[in-house]
């Protein structure tokens, strides 16, 4: 496998993702596995992690689960520290857990909504990056952070997902800038609508001609493959890309360029 980082160390990198069940987090546990890296995907479903597990190691990699609700501050210290106590090193935090309100404009989210917004796309975020920091310094790795296209422009009736996703990237510029001193990069990529479960349930919720219309918004045309994304996170996290830090990579079909 070729360094995750500059200066990495010897031997397989361990690569942490939370949200690693399914959709983009599973495709990016995929994409590190068939390069033989130890994974631990931190998730709340263990049914749907198994399955991931399964695919992974299927593929080439090691792969263990952890249970994390990226809400609870603990357990996201816990998921860090029982990757340390597996492998004795992390070289690569993927923070991919997420979740989005559709429909609701300011007025119409509850204090409830919004807060479960910041506690999952940010707080998540926050916990794990903070967790994992120290620990990223020892090996010179790397934290590659899922944002979204609505977090560098709006979009109608998502504006507590705009607004956790826009802080997503700005915190991703601002610890890139903390911790560059110590070898670490910090990145994050915005994908426009993504072949996954969660934008199959809001197709089943739309109706007829969902997939059409998600699909027309991008100008290429269609909506992405999680497996996309995927190729643009582990290149972030690679050597490939050992001069890039602070960006955030819109994987979007083109619905950012104007």
């Amino acid at each position: 496998m070729e360094p995750v980082n500059d200066n990495a160390m010897p031997g397989q990198p361990a690569v942490l993702i939370s949200g690693g069940n399914s959709g983009i987090g599973r495709a990016t546990a995929l994409r590190f596995a068939r390069e033989g890296a130890h994974i631990v995907i931190a998730a709340r479903n263990a049914e749907t992690a198994q399955e991931t597990l399964g695919l992974t190691n299927a593929a080439g990699g090691e792969s263990h689960f952890v249970a994390c609700d990226v809400r609870d501050e603990a357990q996201c210290d816990q998921a860090v520290a029982e990757t340390i106590e597996r492998h004795g090193r992390l070289d690569v935090l993927v923070n991919n857990a997420g979740s989005i309100i559709r429909q609701r404009t300011v007025a119409q989210l509850t204090t409830a909504q919004w807060q479960d917004m910041l506690d999952v796309n940010l707080n998540g975020t926050f916990y794990l990056s903070r967790a994992a920091l120290p620990h990223l310094a020892q090996t010179r790795g790397n934290i590659v952070n899922v944002s979204s296209y609505a977090g560098l422009v709006g979009f109608p009736g998502s504006a507590a997902y705009c607004a956790t996703k826009g802080a997503v990237v700005q915190l991703t510029r601002a610890m890139a800038l903390d911790h560059a001193a110590e070898g670490i990069r910090v990145n994050c990529v915005c994908p426009g609508s993504v072949n996954t479960p969660m934008i199959a349930a809001a197709w089943e919720r739309h109706g007829p001609g969902a997939e059409e219309l998600w699909s027309a918004k991008h100008p290429l045309g269609r909506i992405a493959e999680a497996e996309e994304v995927a190729e643009a996170i582990y290149w972030l996290a690679s050597g490939a890309a050992s001069f890039v830090t602070g960006a955030a990579l819109p994987v979007d079909g083109g619905i950012t360029a104007g």
